[in-house]
């Protein structure tokens, strides 16, 4: 079973790529299944047994970033998807602060951004871009060529080795060129002893233990407070 991490912003169309893949994959008889990690709800396990009729599950983190919960559980999801005799597991995190990155050293990982986040975008997108094997670009048919070209730059700068492979996520235009890359992916080894490609940050204030109340003295941990004297210079 090959296993693929996937990471990206909300509605950068992580899904949609997905989705569009495994129909792709399911032409040369592929069998997939996904599991979803998000934080408090998704449909997403829904819309890929209702659309692609394929074994879908979730997990939420609730009050925890869903890439800790995601490495956490990964090892369960595994064992999940090779009961199902799967010969892809995607698995999909919600990805929302980009300090963390789901991705694992030796496992396939996928990125997806999309054209509309800004020139600055990739930039700003930390580990879970710059340590992708692929970096997807979605929407890219609402943009101008230049502007394609100037953003796909810019990932460039950030991730000299990824492959960028734009997608349309409404028609899936340009997945085969994923589909292809994908073909190269090795089976999955055991997970025990394998690394994140980054370290992920835990429980660094009183904030991240369920602490609310505003104030210096409820707080504590590795926060730096703003230089605002530095910043007015």
């Amino acid at each position: 079973m090959k296993l693929v991490t996937i990471a990206g912003a909300p509605s950068a169309g992580k899904t949609a790529v997905t989705l569009h893949l495994i129909r792709q994959l399911a032409k040369d008889g592929k069998r997939s299944a996904a599991v979803k990690f998000d934080t408090l709800g998704t449909t997403d396990d829904q819309i890929y047994r209702d659309r692609l009729g394929i074994p879908a599950i979730q997990g939420l983190s609730d009050y925890l970033c869903p890439d800790h919960y995601f490495v956490s559980n990964l090892e369960e999801a595994c064992a999940w998807g090779r009961r199902q005799r799967a010969d892809y597991l995607f698995v999909e995190t919600a990805g929302l602060c980009y300090r963390c990155a789901p991705h694992i050293k030796d496992v396939p990982a996928i990125t997806v951004i999309d054209n509309l986040g800004g020139m600055e975008a990739p930039r700003k997108m930390g580990p879970a871009l710059t340590l992708a094997d692929v970096v997807v670009v979605t929407k890219s048919d609402l943009i101008s060529q230049a502007e394609k070209e100037v953003f796909a730059h810019r990932i460039s700068q950030v991730n000299q080795t990824a492959a960028i492979v734009h997608v349309n996520g409404l028609t899936g235009t340009g997945v085969l060129h994923l589909k292809r890359l994908s073909e190269s992916w090795t089976d999955a080894r055991e997970l025990e002893g394998l690394s994140l490609r980054y370290s992920m940050p835990a429980s660094i204030c009183s904030y991240c233990t369920g602490e609310t109340r505003i104030g210096k003295r409820f707080q504590s941990g590795n926060v730096e407070k703003l230089l605002l004297e530095e910043n007015a210079a």
